[in-house]
């Protein structure tokens, strides 16, 4: 206790400009972590036991303030007991959190080494509904678009697939370089790979060159039409995240982006669109979106009024159910359009009441007030 004591009146010594050392940090808490009784009898005759490692932390170079404010950091760099949460004696933040345990890690976690893990959680691998909710508008553009009687092209399936996971790392690359200012006064996103100092932004940049670059060969593999197309998508995808600054709709201008996709997926087969199906098809995406992202952003509300960020979340306010329940007919009714204008049959139409039956249990199940709640809602969808 003696030490936790010398540790803690040094980093209030030092202030919030600038955080403990990881190495000193390392030894430190080596010294705190659980041992056998034996081991933890003081040392005889060694009254300076204790400033030793307070001497060390005065020698070392200070990280940014936002390292210690992520213990992930610290438990991905072995230099936090997975036993410690935010709730730990060293930690600067007051919100709760539970400890890390075996239930909670994710496959990127087990499987990833070690060092390419920030790069495989800056483009959110261990989350991959977001590249479900960016891969289903193409994958219905090209259903659609199939000849009757017959099944969607594998092979565009499989090359939309692989698109969808690097088109949604290359755009989460970019919303987090944009946003690593921002990132680091949200809880949600405070130990985000830039915000928390994990990797720096020319690292990131490196990255999301390498993901542009298989975007390209995957483009590549689509007719002209397509890849004029697909390019285009870049300005969306890279504009995107600086809505949140000017507008309280950045939830629309993602469903512009998330569901090009559906205009994609089309002309990758036709070498055309047809805005007779294509449109609907893209503005039921657009609405889909629009249901989804306000329930996600409800997460969020209470730090983006504190960092004056815009979201549709705040825009509706108390009556986002009655907005996002308008959005949900609209996408149902949209999508029947599209098929009605494809001249898809009647099988068509149990998809859509299964996907009108998905929308109203969304919306009339969440609890709009309860971060959790309104994360599992979206997770739901995968």
């Amino acid at each position: 206790m003696a030490l936790l004591r010398a540790a803690v009146s040094e980093l209030r010594r030092r202030g919030r400009g600038a955080l403990t050392p990881l190495p000193a940090l390392s030894s430190l808490l080596s010294s705190l972590s659980p041992r056998s009784p034996a081991s933890t009898r003081p040392e005889p005759n060694n009254p300076h036991a204790d400033r030793r490692h307070v001497i060390a932390l005065r020698r070392c170079p200070p990280l940014p303030a936002s390292a210690v404010l992520a213990p992930e950091l610290l438990h991905a760099r072995g230099l936090l007991p997975r036993h410690w949460s935010h709730a730990s004696p060293l930690s600067t933040s007051s919100s709760s959190s539970r400890p890390a345990d075996k239930a909670q890690l994710t496959w990127v976690d087990k499987w990833i080494p070690e060092a390419a893990r920030p790069y495989a959680m800056l483009a959110r691998l261990d989350k991959p509904i977001g590249t479900w909710l960016l891969a289903w508008p193409c994958m219905w553009s090209i259903t659609i678009a199939a000849m009757p009687g017959d099944l969607p092209d594998l092979k565009m399936l499989a090359l939309f697939g692989c698109g969808a996971v690097l088109l949604r790392g290359a755009g989460c690359t970019v919303n987090d370089l944009l946003d690593r200012d921002i990132d680091n006064k949200v809880e949600r996103t405070r130990s985000r790979p830039f915000a928390s100092g994990v990797l720096t932004p020319l690292q990131g940049v490196g990255f999301l060159g390498i993901q542009l670059l298989l975007g390209l060969g995957i483009l590549l593999q689509l007719n002209n039409y397509s890849r004029i197309l697909g390019a285009s998508s870049l300005v969306l995808v890279f504009s995107y995240p600086l809505m949140k600054r000017f507008t309280f709709w950045p939830q629309a201008y993602l469903g512009l982006t998330f569901n090009w996709g559906a205009l994609l997926g089309w002309a990758a087969i036709k070498e055309s669109i047809d805005p007779a199906i294509i449109l609907p098809l893209y503005t039921a995406g657009i609405c889909w979106t629009l249901v989804y992202d306000t329930i996600y952003a409800h997460q969020d509300k209470e730090d983006d009024l504190k960092v004056g960020v815009k979201s549709t979340a705040l825009r509706f306010g108390d009556l986002t159910k009655y907005w996002i329940s308008g959005f949900g007919a609209a996408c149902v009714g949209s999508l029947a359009l599209s098929g009605y204008n494809a001249d898809l049959g009647w099988p068509y139409y149990p998809f859509i009441a299964a996907a009108a039956a998905q929308l109203a249990w969304q919306v009339s199940t969440v609890d709009l007030s309860s971060r959790s709640d309104c994360n599992k809602n979206l997770n739901s969808l995968s």
